[in-house]
């Protein structure tokens, strides 16, 4: 794939601070797109734009009530255009069956699954205009079963954004926007290091990922967004409805 092949066109990456989401939006810019890269924090945000004039941070919470109208516009109004959303952002937030409360995955249900659904939404119109393509990022782990005790709703969200991958590849095929997702397996990112472990228990953590993968490693973040990449790619316009796996062959472990 060309450096240039994505001059002119425009990106929106949620989850762009850190990880796979930010590696992305580098790839994005470096094959010539300008990218908003969405996030909370606003200083990983400016670290990750800083890598290229390419890429405008937009620090927002994908959450909140209106929050997905306000990013569209922003990138309408930077870019002129929106040529292909990746709804990269998700969260983990573990317990245990038995000892949940009403409540406690409200944010993993807002993050991981709502806000897709009012990004794409709210990006439909741009989309449609460009011939655009959705890119989202689920998970391989929703594929199959999940044996760390609590992150199986994180992998429940996953797999509904999955379902609705599939759902919005045949409904917006008409307007010309391609729906597609790459689902990873573990990657070595900083969303297991945000669930207060100790360093025993990190490294017992990434033990057990490694465990489940037949390559034995975690992947880079990279390796992910390179894929994203593709399918977001004009090299990709025959390729709508897919899900992607890129986990090293752990669902078929």
């Amino acid at each position: 794939m060309s450096e240039g092949q994505f001059e002119g066109k425009a990106v929106l990456v949620t989850g762009g601070g850190t990880g796979i989401g930010q590696v992305t939006a580098r790839e994005f810019a470096r094959r010539g797109a300008n990218v908003l890269v969405v996030g909370r924090t606003a200083a990983r945000l400016a670290e990750t734009a800083g890598s290229s004039p390419r890429i405008r941070p937009f620090a927002a919470d994908i959450t909140e009530a209106g929050a997905a109208e306000s990013i569209v516009a922003a990138a309408h109004a930077e870019f002129g255009r929106i040529d292909v959303l990746v709804n990269n952002a998700g969260i983990v937030e573990p317990a245990a069956l038995g000892e949940i409360k009403p409540g406690a995955f409200d944010g993993v249900v807002a993050t991981n699954l709502l806000a897709p659904v009012y990004l794409v939404q709210a990006a439909m119109p741009h989309l449609s205009e460009s011939g655009g393509a959705v890119v989202n990022v689920t998970t391989a782990i929703g594929q199959r079963g999940w044996p760390m005790v609590g992150r199986e709703f994180y992998a429940a969200t996953k797999a509904a954004l999955e379902s609705l991958t599939r759902s919005w590849a045949v409904q917006l095929a008409a307007q010309g926007i391609r729906v597609t997702a790459v689902a990873p397996g573990p990657v070595a990112t900083e969303i297991y290091a945000r669930e207060g472990l100790t360093a025993e228990q990190a490294q017992a953590q990434h033990a057990s990922l490694q465990a489940m993968v037949p390559l034995r490693r975690l992947a880079r973040p990279e390796e992910v967004a390179h894929w994203i990449v593709q399918l977001a790619s004009p090299d990709a316009d025959y390729l709508t409805g897919v899900v992607l796996p890129v986990d090293g062959g752990a669902v078929i472990s």
